[in-house]
Formats: C-alpha cells, structure tokens, sequence
C-alpha cells in the first residue's frame, strides 16, 4: 500500500529548490553508493558470519549502502524473528522472479539489484560491489527532513525503463539473544535493519518530488531512512540515499 503523500509537479518555487539541492551533487561529481541487500533470518544457522560481514561493510565501507532485511519463512523453525517483517520477505520473492530463481534462501546478498551471491561470500561480494561502482549507473536522488515531512527529491535522467521509488525504514542496531531454533543461545548483533519498505512513486526520467508525512514513520521504531529508485520493480538501481531522521 502507498502512504499518503503529496505527488506534485515541480512549480516555480519549489523548482528553485529542486535546482539547489541536485546541482551541488551533479556539479560535485557525488556518487550514489553501491546498494547492498542481505536476506537473512535469526532461524537460519549459516546466517552468523553474513551478519557479521554485513555488519563490517556497514561501518567501514562508506560508499555502500548496506541493509540487512530480516525474513519470515524460516519463523516455523522453532524462533520467531524478532526483526522480520512479511514485507522484506515479499521484496525477495521479487527478485527471485524478476531473476528467474529457483527459489529464495538464507543467506542472500543482492548488489545493486543485478547479482545474487550467497551472503558469507566475502570476496565475491567485494568483487561485486567493485565492479558496480565502476559502472554504475546513477540519477541524483536528495532526502531532507522538516518537524512535518521528509522531501524526496529524484533528479531527472535516462534509464532503461520506468523505475519504482523504494522507501526504506532502517534501524541501525539491534542484538538480540535467541532463545530457541537453529541459533538458540547466540547473541547476535544487525545492523542497518529494514523494518519496513514500501513504494511510494515512479519515476519515468523526469524530476519527481515526494513529500512524505514523518508521522508515517513512528512504526514500526527506526532511526534512519533510505530512498532507492529501482528499473522496474526489482531490477537494476540507478539511484540510492539514505537519510538519519533528526529529532525537532
């Protein structure tokens, strides 16, 4: 479901703005960074050292943006995951048919939305993640918060198709001590989890502004956003930001 938000053309005054915050970072040569996804689950055993892994890329790679998207299925295992949501299940049941897969698993990495690597493979996800930043794809995508609103802000550019704007809930840690299932007695740390993702727009080349009510984002608890701009529903990234979401 879309939340309720203004989907406006771009009129004279807020054009103006438009112009401010997209020309510094085209003028500047910034670079989106390389989006990583990793489709994990407290009920999965081989899951530990992708977590872990996500969790150094995290704070040392400064040019990723990595997120750890807790999954459902594995719930019927004996532990319940405390971080899991249906809709990060749903978004990798996407790529699996987008990708044509034979199924969904743990651990799953997906770099920038066109490579499925296992999620503890270190070097292949280096690899990865090396070469989508040399041939990198990228429209300007600018986040800014008020006491009422978050702006998104997607710069216009060429894509291959129509792309879908992804709105992510992102909690930037948590450990959690598993009491039952394949884990039971480990205490593992995540970092930059999804709570919560949903789209909110499609953009179609063409400058798009987003405002979206900051009272959408009470629930579930997070502490920062990311906007991803994706070819059409789960293929290539073209546009990636992420925003804390600072207290007024």
């Amino acid at each position: 479901m879309v939340p309720a938000m203004s989907f406006r053309s771009v009129f004279a005054g807020v054009a103006l703005a438009a112009v401010l915050l997209v020309a510094p970072a085209e003028a500047g040569g910034a670079r989106r960074p390389v989006v990583l996804e990793l489709f994990t689950s407290q009920g999965c055993n081989s899951c530990p050292p992708a977590d872990a892994l996500l969790g150094q890329i995290a704070a040392t790679r400064h040019d990723v943006l990595a997120l750890s998207l807790p999954v459902t299925y594995w719930d019927m295992l004996g532990w319940k995951d405390t971080l899991a949501s249906e809709a990060n299940t749903r978004r990798q049941k996407g790529y699996a048919e987008a990708m044509r897969s034979g199924g969904i698993y743990t651990p799953q990495t997906i770099v920038d939305g066109v490579d499925d690597i296992t999620g503890s493979k270190e070097q292949a996800i280096n690899a990865a993640l090396a070469a989508r930043a040399a041939d990198m794809e990228s429209i300007p995508v600018v986040l800014s918060a008020t006491p009422k609103e978050i702006r998104v802000l997607v710069g216009a550019g060429r894509g291959g198709q129509d792309a879908t704007i992804w709105l992510f809930h992102i909690l930037g840690k948590a450990t959690v001590a598993i009491g039952a299932g394949e884990n039971q007695g480990q205490k593992i740390t995540y970092h930059n989890i999804v709570r919560d993702v949903r789209a909110v727009g499609m953009w179609k080349g063409q400058q798009v502004v987003l405002d979206l009510p900051r009272g959408d984002m009470a629930i579930p608890p997070s502490d920062a956003i990311a906007v991803i701009v994706q070819e059409g529903g789960y293929g290539r990234i073209i546009g990636a930001a992420k925003i804390g979401r600072p207290e007024y």
